[in-house]
């Protein structure tokens, strides 16, 4: 079947999720998470990670995948959000850097499969480099290029567009590169800290009722049912020849079509060929058009004169459709600045989650940010030396006659030791689990093996660590030792800790009974974006400041 999905249908995707992040019913969030990439112990396996940190770093990282198992396996295996605003999303569009000497494109309604984009030498219109931005910011969209029939990839772009007015215009420099540009908008200051990439520019938000006064002029001027200002160039395919008034003065047509008002200037050559033609009125409502060439009373009318269409209504009404936005680009700076995202933590995953909701309701979460590690008020441990990011943690889990059932189990995410005063010790040690805890070691996956076929220690059930059973917890190191081990005060409940008596803590998250659980439930919300990348490893001196490209 020969069909299509267009690029409007992307383009309205890109404004629909931007809408969806605005509704207040709503919550998206930028995640990170998998602080150990690599089994816990070597030797070992484990679910959606590689064999070591070095292999994950290299190209042989394990790939996302679309399927549920993966992707819970995600949802447990996360850290820390923050909430996605209206403030830090942005459409964006491909960057073109304006370079002396370089051919651009110009804007033209028609480039298909028989009429590629000279440049680009491509078919599609939001391939093609027929806009740019300069050394200021600004964005403009090319007019002519100076192409014509007889020369159709067009000048070299010699001087720099630097203009902001409305109009389209020729930029001056030592010589005429006969290009024309169109002033669109200039990226804000704050807009150039979140959202200026390598690869793409971003556009103001809400261009269609945006206030600001550049914007609002440059929309208005783009919309021809207020000027009578449509069209604003006419290309010469073909001159034709034996056209009247040749050498003499230029002559204005109508431009007709569906729309109405339209009118060009021709100016014939002393060879009877159309030598040039400019846009006087622009005109409204055109979707198609044709010059009226009857009063030059050609003897065989045989020019081509190609009216360009503008999208919308003119250059500058919808922004978006007219740089075809189908990207947007998330934002999100994570710092130390809250004790729920850990200094002295690891990540190796990014992603976008929506609609997660708060632990033990169907309530939506709508806080600025959440924690999904559960956490430990340790009175008993060793020093910070020893605990590592990825360390394994184990729990005997007894019976009422005191007979070991099963056993809990984690992962180590972060170790802040907050007082070492012998008389007051105290440490948060936070963790994840995920079922690459139950599955078999060696193989990764839900083969039965010893522990979960017998009863003693791991039977598979999953369980809570246990603050009132006197058992210490285990940390085992990657060679499979155990060079320590800690302990739950149960006595402690509440969101802040003043060991020294002076300054009071605030540990992020609320214990009961020495244990806090994540701010959502894990396994909620729909993922819909994931990246799997190179480990990362944060201190206390470090921000990140993380942007995500969403392609509809």
């Amino acid at each position: 079947m020969s069909a299509i999905v267009t690029d409007q249908f992307r383009i309205n995707n890109a404004g629909n999720f931007l809408g969806d992040v605005n509704n207040s019913e709503n919550s998206y969030y930028v995640f990170v998470g998998l602080s150990n990439p690599s089994a816990a112990v070597r030797s070992t396996v484990a679910f959606g990670r590689n064999s070591s940190d070095s292999e994950w770093n290299s190209t042989d990282r394990v790939k996302p995948t679309d399927n549920f198992n993966y992707l819970n396996h995600t949802k447990d295996t996360m850290i820390f959000g923050k909430k996605i605003t209206t403030d830090n999303v942005r459409r964006v569009i491909r960057k073109v850097q304006w370079t002396k000497d370089t051919r651009y494109d110009m804007y033209r309604h028609d480039y298909g499969n028989d009429n590629q984009a000279p440049n680009g030498a491509t078919s599609r219109l939001y391939d093609a480099d027929y806009y740019v931005i300069n050394k200021d910011f600004n964005v403009y969209i090319c007019i002519s290029n100076g192409s014509s029939g007889i020369n159709t990839t067009g000048n070299r772009s010699l001087n720099e567009p630097t203009l902001t007015g409305l109009e389209p215009f020729r930029p001056t420099g030592a010589s005429d590169d006969e290009y024309r540009w169109k002033y669109l908008f200039t990226v804000s200051p704050s807009d150039i800290i979140k959202f200026d990439a390598t690869e793409f520019i971003p556009l103001p938000n809400n261009w269609s009722t945006n206030t600001d006064a550049n914007i609002a002029n440059v929309r208005d001027n783009g919309n021809a049912d207020i000027n009578n200002n449509q069209i604003k160039e006419i290309y010469v395919e073909k001159q034709g020849i034996g056209y009247k008034n040749a050498g003499g003065d230029a002559t204005e047509v109508n431009i007709v079509g569906d729309g109405s008002g339209g009118k060009a200037i021709v100016t014939v050559g002393t060879d009877t060929k159309i030598s040039d033609v400019q846009v006087s009125v622009g005109g409204k409502g055109y979707t198609y058009a044709i010059l009226n060439l009857k009063d030059l009373q050609p003897t065989v009318p045989n020019a081509e004169l190609i009216p360009i269409i503008p999208p919308s209504k003119g250059h500058g009404s919808d922004i978006y459709k007219e740089l075809g936005a189908d990207r947007v680009l998330v934002y999100a700076r994570f710092d130390d600045s809250t004790k729920d995202f850990p200094i002295d933590t690891k990540f190796a995953q990014i992603g976008i989650v929506k609609n997660p909701t708060s632990i033990g309701s169907t309530e939506i979460f709508q806080q600025t940010q959440f924690s999904s590690v559960s956490s430990l008020y340790l009175n008993e441990f060793p020093s910070a030396s020893s605990v590592r990011i990825g360390d394994l943690l184990k729990q005997p889990i007894l019976s009422s006659s005191d007979e070991i059932i099963g056993e809990a189990r984690g992962y180590v995410v972060s170790f802040d030791e907050i007082s070492t005063d012998d008389a007051n010790p105290i440490a948060v040690l936070k963790y994840y689990r995920d079922r690459s805890l139950y599955f078999d070691t060696s193989t990764g996956d839900q083969t039965d093996t010893v522990g979960i076929s017998s009863i003693a220690g791991n039977n598979g059930q999953v369980y809570d660590f246990d603050p009132t059973s006197g058992q210490n917890i285990a940390g085992i190191d990657a060679d499979g030792l155990t060079p320590y081990t800690v302990k739950i005060n149960p006595n402690f409940s509440g969101i802040t800790t003043n060991p020294t008596g002076t300054k009071v803590i605030d540990l992020g998250v609320e214990f009961k009974n020495g244990v806090a659980q994540s701010e959502i439930n894990n396994q909620s919300g729909d993922i819909i974006y994931l990246d799997n990348r190179q480990l990362i490893t944060r201190d206390s001196r470090q921000k990140e400041d993380i942007k995500v490209i969403l392609e509809f």
